[in-house]
């Protein structure tokens, strides 16, 4: 049966901190001779991976991979002490691509635990954001899975007790938690925001919108995309079908059954032409139409070392071979608008 229409969430995909990472990642591929070590994969995105995969970036998940005096990049999910000490130690360059908002939680996590709060984390096992945070102060915290809850937490002194949360979680799992907490723990020290990043709440707010208009969502992104699968739990939750596919490829005949209206979004690390050749796919016959919720303008610069390192080769080129015009603003300077969309195409081309 046909699909007559797409109703496309407005926001979805790349978010300010994906953004940043993969333009971070397209510099370094542009600056040194391949290949280019990347601790863990830059973003959780199979596509973004392979197409830095093909112009020589090798993802490891262990820094002795590394060559000595490669060039390296850490991953947008942020690292542990020790692996960004490791990698001081080893490569000759090396550039922290961490979102700024899960370094916030790490410094959260770093001043609780030296004013001896017990911390509950409430993050996935083995997810790449929670081993970095976690590592911050081991010996203080309590990671939790949302689904178990803290019935097995047992604090030290009830009374200095602290909640975080990995950012990219779904809403429902954060306030379940929290609720749990707050009545085991009044003086349950948070945030004065829930550590869960704009990018998650819109897109989950979006994706809410969605659930309540179709007969089936569909989510884009990959299966290690902790921000995806919340999407898909979150449009479950509002009573919706709800399935994640990679890409149109992915998308099984027998869900549009019986579907007229067809939800469409995608992760935090999705890129947005897979959202597109999804639409091809469906080939809605009224076609599609956007459902915005909020307007995102959140940016964020580049990693201040790549910053640095990219003016210092700038001004030596530009003193060795030609002066650029003082009213030509270079690629560093006009970052804002130069999108992750046109890096990637940049290195795909």
């Amino acid at each position: 049966m046909t699909v007559e229409r797409v109703l496309l969430a407005e926001p979805r995909g790349f978010c300010a901190g994906v953004e940043m990472a993969i333009k971070a990642l397209t510099w370094m591929t542009r600056i040194f001779e391949p290949p280019v070590y990347c601790y863990h994969e830059i973003v959780h995105n199979e596509w973004v991976v392979r197409a830095f995969e093909r112009v020589g970036v090798v993802f490891v998940d262990d820094i002795a991979q590394v060559p000595q005096g490669a060039p390296v990049m850490l991953s947008a999910h942020g690292s542990a002490p020790e692996v960004i000490a490791a990698a001081q130690e080893r490569a000759a360059v090396v550039i922290d691509a961490v979102c700024p908002l899960v370094t916030k939680v790490h410094h959260e996590v770093k001043q609780l635990a030296s004013k001896g709060y017990d911390i509950i984390y409430i993050g996935h096992h083995g997810h790449d954001e929670a081993v970095g945070t976690v590592a911050e102060a081991p010996e203080a915290i309590t990671l939790v899975e949302p689904e178990t809850g803290i019935d097995g937490f047992a604090p030290k002194d009830p009374t200095k007790v602290a909640l975080v949360a990995q950012t990219t979680l779904g809403i429902y799992e954060w306030q379940h938690v929290y609720q749990t907490a707050l009545q085991r723990f009044p003086e349950l020290k948070t945030a004065r925001k829930s550590d869960l990043c704009y990018a998650t709440t819109n897109r989950q707010g979006a994706v809410e919108q969605l659930a309540q208009e179709c007969d089936l969502v569909l989510v884009v992104g990959s299966h290690n995309s902790s921000n995806t699968q919340a999407l898909v739990r979150v449009a479950r939750e509002r009573g919706a079908r709800a399935e994640r596919i990679d890409s149109a490829a992915d998308i099984d005949p027998a869900w549009l059954e019986g579907v007229k209206v067809v939800g469409l979004t995608a992760g935090a690390s999705a890129p947005d032409h897979l959202v597109q050749e999804v639409i091809d796919r469906l080939d809605p016959s009224m076609g599609f139409e956007l459902r915005a919720t909020t307007e995102e303008e959140e940016y964020f610069p580049l990693p201040r070392q790549l910053r640095a390192f990219v003016t210092t080769l700038q001004g030596l080129v530009e003193a060795g071979v030609t002066a650029r015009k003082p009213a030509e603003p270079s690629l560093l300077e006009r970052d804002r608008e130069w999108t992750a969309t046109e890096a990637l195409d940049l290195i795909s081309a």
